[in-house]
């Protein structure tokens, strides 16, 4: 109904040497004003494996907000996929804290802004335990007026001896009017460490659509094929065939 609130909260506990795969979808339909407050809680036992992946395609009217927090004991790994595919406002705030020796966190996130749409995506890995390692991939497109922020957080605490943790976040705007903001931060207390970053913002070049548009196909379909390839490098690494699929039909929704 109209300015209705959803408000799901999911909590996995995966005991030790478990394995999970959690997958959720939200779409909505036009018309339909709403607030979205999601909270997803993981509790990664010793040497459990977790994947959480959530593609969101919600319609224009409703503002998503999105909060998820795992903690990861020894040897365990949490994996998160995440497609950000709303044509709303999205702030969505992914945290994971590796507490275990040798603990894991992978986080691929990609996202599609349209129109006036304003983003917040913000992926944050915490290393306590010794020998962690992590992983963060984002990859965003900003059309018309739309204003994506990417923000990745590495913090490494005292203590935790040989981790690694690793971070890219990459923008592509293909309008004069978008706007994107990559921000790597790097927060380290620990010398015997590894940690790295790399960030990209930029505009696609008018060059490159119109040898496009020569090969006889139209401007948008132009775009559309310059996005899709963007975003590929990331959706072919997702283990779960089904996430791939959806967040592909995902894609190609938003973009006709």
């Amino acid at each position: 109904g109209q300015d209705a609130l959803l408000c799901p909260h999911v909590l996995i506990v995966a005991e030790a040497n478990s394995k999970v795969a959690y997958v959720d979808t939200f779409v909505s339909s036009n018309g339909k004003s709403m607030v979205a407050n999601s909270v997803v809680e993981v509790v990664v036992g010793a040497g459990a494996s977790v994947q959480v992946a959530s593609v969101r395609s919600l319609s224009r009217e409703v503002n998503d907000y999105a909060f998820r927090r795992a903690v990861v004991d020894r040897d365990g790994k949490m994996e998160w996929i995440l497609g950000e595919i709303n044509d709303g406002n999205t702030v969505s705030n992914n945290t994971t804290i590796l507490k275990g020796t040798a603990s894991i966190a992978q986080t691929k996130t990609v996202s599609v802004g349209t129109g006036a749409q304003r983003q917040n995506l913000t992926s944050q890995v915490q290393h306590v335990g010794t020998h962690s390692v992590s992983q963060m991939v984002s990859k965003a497109v900003m059309t018309d007026e739309a204003t994506t922020i990417l923000n990745g957080i590495t913090k490494i605490e005292k203590g935790a001896e040989k981790a690694n943790g690793v971070q890219a976040e990459n923008i592509l705007m293909l309008s004069e009017k978008s706007r994107g903001d990559a921000n790597p931060i790097l927060l380290i207390d620990e010398d015997d460490v590894k940690a790295g970053h790399a960030a990209s913002v930029g505009r696609v070049s008018e060059e490159s659509i119109y040898y496009l548009m020569s090969r006889g196909i139209t401007r948008h379909e132009a775009e559309r094929l310059i996005i899709l390839g963007f975003l590929e490098p990331v959706v072919a690494e997702i283990p779960i065939e089904e996430v791939q699929n959806r967040l592909r039909q995902a894609l190609e929704r938003k973009l006709g």
